[in-house]
Formats: structure tokens, C-alpha cells, sequence
């Protein structure tokens, strides 16, 4: 399942985040920045970082941003989680327990694959070889207290996203 374009790699841009509650406010910008026609395929963010590093957090405050007002917490058993946020149906993914890529299969992503489908993927290089190409990719470093989010858009919709996203006051704070 992987796209036959090479993806080319965009703009990127970092943020510093003191703690839980500016890591969800970044996840809700992410979610105000959604392409309002997005494409006929699912949107793809893959989230990496260690254990800690806030990768729930930020899929939390999308969420939230998003109307989903239940528990968010990561499938790392379940491994995936499917929330209803009308227009979009967001799938969490946490691939950390998976012991072989081709276990990614079985999660029938490709029946998932369509117009407003977001995907949010925890560790997803565990995973890589049956994913296809993400449009964003949040590299997380540092611990809950403070850390670093560095954003990367892949392809033009990525490219598009980030951009509408940098705008938001969340970004104010941006290195380049």
C-alpha cells in the first residue's frame, strides 16, 4: 500500500511547547488548519518520538478541537482507535507493539484510505515498509515539561496544511 510518487520533502517548521496544555493547543491549530476540501484519499500524519514525548497529547487536543469530548488515549493495545468528527473520521493508529510491518495489514487501512479520513500514526517506522507516503510528519524530542515538535510537509496537500497551520497563534513561537 504505498503511493508511487516519491514524496518530496516541504517547508518545516519547529515549536516549543512548556507542557500538556500548549502540546494540545498545537494539536487543536492542527485541527482548525484541515483542508476544507481535502483530497480523495485519507490525510496522513505520523507522529515519532520516544515514550513521553507527547505524541497522545498532540492527537488529544486535535480531538478535542475536533468535538470528541470521551477518553483519548493511545491504542497501543488496541492499536487503533476510530473516532466520528464530522466531516472527518479520524483514525489513531500506535504501531509501537507491532513486531513486523506486515502486521499493518491486518488493520485494513486500505479500506480506510478515502476523502475526509485522517490518520494520525504513533510510530509509524514500525510500520513504514506498508504505509503509504504521510502528507505531515511530527518529529517530537524532549519530555512532557518541555518539548520540541518539528513539523515536515511532505507533498503539496502537506505543504498547504503547514502553511495554514504556521498562522495560527500556537506558531507564534516557530523557528525556521
Amino acid at each position: 500500500m504505498s503511493d508511487t510518487a516519491s514524496p518530496t520533502v516541504m517547508p518545516h517548521r519547529t515549536v516549543t511547547s512548556l507542557g500538556d496544555a500548549q502540546t494540545q493547543r498545537i494539536g487543536a491549530a492542527l485541527a482548525r488548519g484541515l483542508p476544507t476540501d481535502p483530497p480523495s484519499r485519507a490525510l496522513r500524519v505520523y507522529l515519532q518520538g520516544e515514550l513521553g514525548a507527547g505524541k497522545t497529547t498532540l492527537v488529544r487536543g486535535l480531538l478535542r478541537a475536533l468535538g470528541v469530548t470521551g477518553s483519548v488515549k493511545s491504542p497501543s493495545y488496541s492499536l487503533l482507535e476510530s473516532y466520528a468528527c464530522p466531516p472527518w473520521r479520524v483514525l489513531h493508529l500506535d504501531f509501537y507493539r507491532l513486531s513486523d510491518p506486515q502486521e499493518v495489514l491486518a488493520l485494513g487501512l486500505a479500506d480506510h484510505d478515502e476523502r475526509h479520513t485522517l490518520w494520525l500514526v504513533e510510530w509509524p517506522e514500525r510500520g513504514e515498509s506498508m504505509l503509504p507516503a504521510a502528507d505531515l510528519i511530527v518529529r517530537l524530542s524532549g519530555a512532557a515539561s518541555a518539548h520540541r515538535l518539528a513539523f515536515e510537509a511532505h507533498g503539496s496537500v502537506g505543504e498547504s496544511w503547514l502553511r495554514r497551520v504556521s498562522q495560527e497563534p500556537e506558531f507564534s513561537d516557530a523557528e525556521h
